[in-house]
């Protein structure tokens, strides 16, 4: 300023008063150039619409990550060792509990099923000698004629040939056993695995060591297996105090969803809750069941499950105020002095076309809704606030 009122005080004529405006009007623009931020607070001030949060009381749904599993997996082992003989399934095909899969060479088996029929044979014939023998003794007691001692030892023969006769029948239903498992049938109802062994390969049968033929799962219905934790575990176990539908012995509905489905159609039930929480991971182990008769759900297969956890306040907002980076989800906000303000937020599902809101939004929050597109609508910048209005959509909107 200094420098101005020296440059007016030195103009005397018309043409030097030109010059000191054209000096005046560069040295404004300096000024402008040195101070960019003044020059952009006299700029016109963006337009926003603001809104306050939707409050509602809404159902509240967890999500969990787990896998499908078999109710009954089977792994189909020889009972008999022998040199298998037949495969009577096509691999991956249906079968029912009791059909043949396997056939064991039976020659052998059926042989020791003659022998012990045998023995048994010889044995009833010896019993019936034997107890002739003994009846005979007893007799011959009344006149005298045979002492007791004798008596004594024919009775212990007598029984002698009862116990061997009941062990030759044992030995009989043992060969006929070993004969019936030559054929190995289906335990269960289900699809079978392929064959791990061909025919006329030798299998090794027993308690240990058995070869593994094959294995079979069921479909029908299917369990869904997952964790939760501890948190979610103790959240649910005091709302069940209230909340019948949260109790643990009620079948609570369940949906689940694979990795390429977007809405939940497949509904079940909770039908299992583990008894004591994990150690190491900090979680408990939860199950459902679902129908699959379709057979599409395979064991193995992951998906995400969806189970009530109870009715919650939320706050509902556009998924379009969500502003997003690397490290966290922001909503811009627009404060009493009308400037914006950035606030961490943490999301929940969408409900009604909502994106719920589970912390970091106050309900008294004026949201900005519209005009995020402005490149000067950003944190720190003053606006003027403009009221709008939250609507949530018509009809139910499948959440994210």
């Amino acid at each position: 300023m200094t420098l101005i009122a020296f440059v007016a005080a030195r103009g005397g004529d018309g043409h030097r008063r030109k010059g000191v405006g054209a000096m005046l009007q560069a040295f404004a623009a300096l000024l402008l150039i040195a101070n960019p931020a003044e020059a952009r607070a006299q700029g016109p001030v963006p337009e926003v619409v603001v809104s306050r949060p939707l409050t509602q009381t809404i159902a509240r749904w967890d999500e969990y990550t787990g896998r499908f599993e078999a109710l009954k997996q089977v792994e189909v082992r020889a009972r008999v060792s022998g040199a298998l003989e037949k495969v009577n399934f096509t691999d991956g095909q249906f079968v029912k509990a009791g059909d043949v899969l396997f056939v064991i060479d039976q020659r052998p088996y059926q042989i020791a099923v003659d022998s012990a029929r045998a023995e048994l044979t010889r044995a009833q014939a010896q019993a019936v000698a034997s107890t002739r023998d003994y009846a005979r003794a007893r007799e011959m007691t009344q006149g005298r004629t045979i002492t007791a001692r004798d008596v004594d030892q024919r009775k212990a023969n007598n029984d002698i040939a009862r116990a061997q006769v009941m062990s030759a029948e044992a030995a009989l239903r043992n060969a006929e056993l070993n004969l019936e498992w030559t054929q190995v049938r289906a335990p269960i109802s289900g699809r079978v695995s392929d064959r791990r062994v061909d025919p006329g390969n030798l299998v090794q049968g027993g308690q240990a060591d058995a070869t593994l033929l094959t294995t079979i799962v069921t479909l029908d219905p299917i369990h869904f297996v997952f964790d939760a934790s501890e948190a979610d575990y103790i959240r649910y176990a005091r709302a069940s105090e209230s909340h019948k539908k949260m109790a643990r012995d009620f079948k609570n509905p369940v949906s689940v969803r694979l990795a390429d489905e977007t809405e939940w159609r497949r509904s079940g039930v909770m039908d299992f809750l583990d008894n004591q929480i994990n150690r190491r991971s900090g979680t408990i182990r939860g199950r459902a069941i679902f129908d699959n008769k379709d057979y599409f759900l395979t064991p193995g297969t992951f998906g995400r499950l969806r189970l009530f956890g109870g009715d919650v306040s939320a706050l509902l907002i556009p998924d379009a105020a969500v502003v997003s980076d690397q490290t966290s989800k922001t909503v811009l906000v627009v404060a009493n002095d009308n400037k914006i303000v950035a606030k961490s937020v943490t999301l929940g599902p969408i409900h009604r076309g909502l994106r719920v809101i589970e912390s970091g939004l106050d309900a008294k929050d004026r949201i900005v809704i519209g005009g995020l597109a402005n490149p000067m609508v950003r944190p720190g910048a003053t606006v003027q606030p403009k009221d709008g209005e939250i609507k949530e959509a018509p009809v139910a909107l499948s959440d994210k």
